[in-house]
């Protein structure tokens, strides 16, 4: 047993550093077995091993000190900023804000001007609205009425400005984009209250419903075709395997016949020669 009291001696750390130095630290039994190291150890434990060793790794003046370093973080610092900027601040600047994007302008939206490129004006819309469904209600055209018809009710009957024939086009066009009218092709009309249009001709739908029925019938008339032909085949199959047993039958029957007559033909010899032998007649067998 290792005695802590006993001082340790210059022999001893040396046997302790050179067995750490074979062995490694921490192989405190191993440096006690050697021989190399035993008798000079002999009075050593493997707790005093251990703590000689950690007596001899601590640097005088640090010992039983538990603070430890610890890396400084640097905070990621931002741009810089002059001494100038924050004490003269630049004057206040109102942003500017980017145009809206181009959109279509509505002809309702336009003003007019004194060059006659705008078409209508705002405030007069609802009264020249209301001229057009007038016209088109007096007129009642079931087809739908034209631009020219509508403009020549309208003009005597109102007050209009000259180019009213090109404000009544826009707002025909402006109506029947929102749904308010229902042109076909050049003309316009009031749509039906009641919502229901009458059916377009199906024509196409007609035509598709033709050429349906007529490749139905084709394929139809393909199948029966092709179910008849396989029958005839099997059919000539039939008659053909029934001819073939005919001929068997057929053959077999001469083989039997040609039996016959010869069996025939021994009996009538059999019968001669019992006759003879019946009679004492001598007979020669060739």
């Amino acid at each position: 047993m290792g005695n802590q009291k006993l001082k340790w001696t210059g022999e001893e750390e040396e046997a302790l550093l050179a067995g750490i130095g074979k062995h490694g630290p921490g192989k405190w039994k191993n440096i006690l077995r050697d021989p190399e190291f035993a008798d000079q150890l002999i009075h050593r434990s493997n707790i005093d091993l251990k703590d000689k060793w950690r007596n001899l790794s601590v640097a005088p003046g640090t010992q039983g000190s538990t603070n430890k370093a610890r890396p400084t973080k640097v905070k990621e610092e931002g741009p810089a900023v002059a001494i100038d900027d924050i004490t003269n601040p630049p004057p206040n600047t109102i942003p500017t804000i980017p145009p809206p994007p181009n959109r279509r302008i509505l002809p309702s939206e336009l003003i007019p001007v004194e060059n006659g490129n705008v078409v209508v004006d705002t405030k007069n819309v609802p009264r020249y609205d209301g001229m057009i469904f007038e016209a088109l209600s007096a007129l009642a055209d079931g087809n739908g009425s034209d631009v020219s018809s509508i403009f020549h009710f309208i003009e005597p009957r109102h007050e209009v400005p000259p180019n009213f024939r090109r404000i009544l086009s826009s707002r025909l066009r402006r109506l029947a984009a929102q749904s308010k009218l229902e042109k076909l092709q050049n003309f316009y009309k009031i749509p039906d209250p009641s919502g229901t249009k009458k059916p377009a001709p199906k024509t196409k739908e007609t035509h598709t419903k033709l050429r349906q029925a007529n490749n139905q019938a084709s394929a139809i008339s393909l199948q029966m075709i092709e179910e008849a032909a396989i029958t005839a085949a099997c059919k000539v199959v039939e008659a053909e395997n029934k001819i073939d047993v005919a001929k068997l039958a057929a053959e077999e029957f001469e083989k039997m016949t040609k039996l016959a007559e010869e069996t025939g033909k021994l009996l009538l010899i059999a019968n001669e020669m019992h006759e003879q032998c019946s009679g004492g007649e001598p007979m020669l067998l060739a």
